[in-house]
C-alpha cells in the first residue's frame, strides 16, 4: 500500500521546497522512499504476469526526487511527487508504463509522449490507410471505462501530406498518443490501489500491441 505518511511528506515538501527543510527531514524521506520502492517492486511483479518488462527492479523504475533546474524558471529543487517508469522489453514491444503519485494528482499513464518523426509518419500512414483498427480499440468498453479517450498534443491543422477532408483527420492531428487513468487520493491510499494500477496498465495492451505492429513493420507488413 501507499502510506498516508508518504502523502503527508509530499504535502509538507511542497510547502517547504528548499534544501534546508529537506536536509532536516532526510530520514523521513528515506523511510518513505523504501515504501515506494516496495510498491514499485510489487507493481513490476504484476506487470511481468501479462507483459515482458526490461526494467530490472522497482527501485530502478523510480525517477529521482531532485529536479533539474538548469533550464527552468522554476528553481524549486525537489519534485512534490513520486514517479516511476517501466520499459517493455525487446524492440518489437513498443510503449512504456508510467505512474505518478501526488496528492490531488495521481495517475497511471502510458503511450508515446514524444514519437520521433519516423515513428509519427508510420502511425499517421497507418491511420490514413485504415483507421478502423485503432478506432475499434479507442471505442472499446475497457478503453473508455479506463481512460475515457486518447490524449496528447495535437496539431491545429491537418499534417502536411494528408488531405484535410480525411475521415480520420482528428486522429491524424495527434502528435502524442497518451493513455491516462486518474486516481483520487482515497483510491491511491486504499488496499486495492496496486490491483487498480495494474488493471489500468493491462488495459493498455491492445493499444500497445497495435502500435507495436505499426511501428515495427513497413506499409506492406514487412518487419523493419
Amino acid at each position: 500500500m501507499i502510506s498516508a505518511s508518504g502523502f503527508r511528506f509530499l504535502k509538507n515538501l511542497k510547502q517547504n521546497n528548499n534544501r534546508e527543510w529537506f536536509a532536516a527531514h532526510k530520514d523521513e524521506f528515506d523511510a518513505e522512499l523504501v515504501n515506494i520502492e516496495k510498491f514499485a517492486d510489487a507493481l513490476l511483479k504484476k506487470l511481468n504476469v501479462h507483459d515482458v518488462i526490461e526494467t530490472p527492479s522497482g527501485k530502478k523504475s523510480l525517477f529521482r526526487i531532485y529536479r533539474d533546474t538548469r533550464f527552468s524558471k522554476d528553481k524549486t529543487p525537489y519534485k512534490a511527487h513520486w514517479s516511476g517508469k517501466f520499459q517493455r522489453a525487446g524492440k518489437h514491444r513498443r510503449g512504456g508504463y508510467y505512474f505518478h503519485l501526488e496528492p490531488g494528482n495521481s495517475f497511471a499513464a502510458g503511450g508515446f509522449f514524444g514519437p520521433n518523426a519516423g515513428d509519427l509518419k508510420l502511425i499517421r500512414n497507418d491511420i490514413a490507410f485504415d483507421p478502423s483498427p485503432l478506432r475499434a480499440i479507442l471505442n472499446s468498453k475497457p478503453f473508455i471505462d479506463t481512460f475515457g479517450e486518447l490524449r496528447g498534443e495535437q496539431l491545429k491543422t491537418t499534417p502536411k501530406g494528408f488531405p484535410a477532408d480525411h475521415e480520420a483527420v482528428g486522429l491524424l492531428r495527434y502528435k502524442q498518443f497518451l493513455l491516462i487513468r486518474h486516481f483520487t487520493d482515497e483510491e491511491v491510499l486504499s488496499p486495492g490501489f496496486l490491483a487498480a494500477a495494474d488493471e489500468a496498465f493491462r488495459n493498455m495492451r491492445p493499444f500497445f500491441d497495435h502500435m507495436s505492429e505499426v511501428l515495427t513493420a513497413d506499409g506492406n507488413g514487412i518487419a523493419l
